[in-house]
């Protein structure tokens, strides 16, 4: 066979590709569990070219590489827009889940218990146990498999050279925005109502009597009930928050309501 005859015939296959390329690897550099952080840069890039590997073949029929150049990076630049809002709706979550464990360990007043945590993020020992317990369970729930196939379904609903408006990703990004923030609060309120309880009843007992150093008392009781609480409210946590990631993965362009 001659080459020469077959690279034309290769080109249009080699640029949809790369197309492909770029919009899976927007969305899993902020992807749970394969966009860490503390994931070698290697190996998030052999996951972004493996997710291409499976999404190429299922999408090659939807792909119309743009005949000009200047097409080409502008579909490229397009790619890459889908591709982070896609890996953001899901970032979100992860930093909903990081923000919840700041306000419960804040308000237990255990924010520097055990110290530097396994990631790199800034957050409390509290907030650690309850990231890695999330996307621990969403990878088991096979989160890499919904990944993949509503990457190959956002074709079509968002194919190559569709790009929303500013307006449409504004509104996105303050409906999920709005919805992480309210999802911290909720997942954080047992530790703040339970602190609230201590807290009441420290004062109580402050109250009744002055002369006994409350503070002996409370700290144990506060540090041994936060990890009651937190060994009885994690797997419930960790499993609300892991359904909702692959709800969230089912369509992550539509502004949640």
């Amino acid at each position: 066979m001659d080459l020469t005859l077959a690279i034309p015939a290769l080109e249009p296959a080699a640029l949809a590709v790369v197309l492909v390329f770029v919009r899976v690897g927007a969305a899993v550099a902020l992807m749970p569990g394969f966009g860490e952080q503390t994931i070698p840069a290697r190996v998030r890039l052999a996951a972004a070219l493996a997710f291409t590997a499976i999404i190429w073949p299922l999408v090659a029929d939807r792909i119309t590489v743009p005949p000009t150049q200047i097409g080409f990076l502008g579909a490229m630049l397009g790619e890459f827009a889908i591709g982070a809002v896609f890996g953001l709706s899901l970032r979100l979550l992860v930093m909903a889940l990081q923000f919840a464990g700041s306000v419960a360990a804040q308000s237990t007043s255990l924010a520097q218990l055990v110290g530097a945590g396994p990631t790199p993020d800034p957050m409390p020992a509290l907030g650690n146990v309850l990231v890695l317990a999330g996307i621990t369970l969403a990878l088991t729930l096979g989160l890499h498999v919904y990944f993949a196939e509503a990457m190959a379904l956002s074709y079509d609903a968002l194919p190559v050279g569709a790009v929303p408006s500013g307006a449409e990703i504004a509104d996105w990004a303050i409906a999920h925005g709005r919805r992480a923030i309210a999802l911290a609060f909720t997942l954080a309120a047992p530790f703040v109502l339970g602190a609230f309880a201590y807290n009441l009843a420290l004062g109580a007992i402050n109250r009744a009597m002055p002369q006994l150093m409350v503070a002996f008392i409370g700290a144990p009781a506060i540090t041994a009930g936060t990890l009651i609480m937190l060994l009885l409210a994690s797997p419930l946590i960790a499993s609300f928050w892991a359904g909702l990631v692959l709800e969230t993965i089912s369509n992550p362009f539509m502004a949640p309501t």
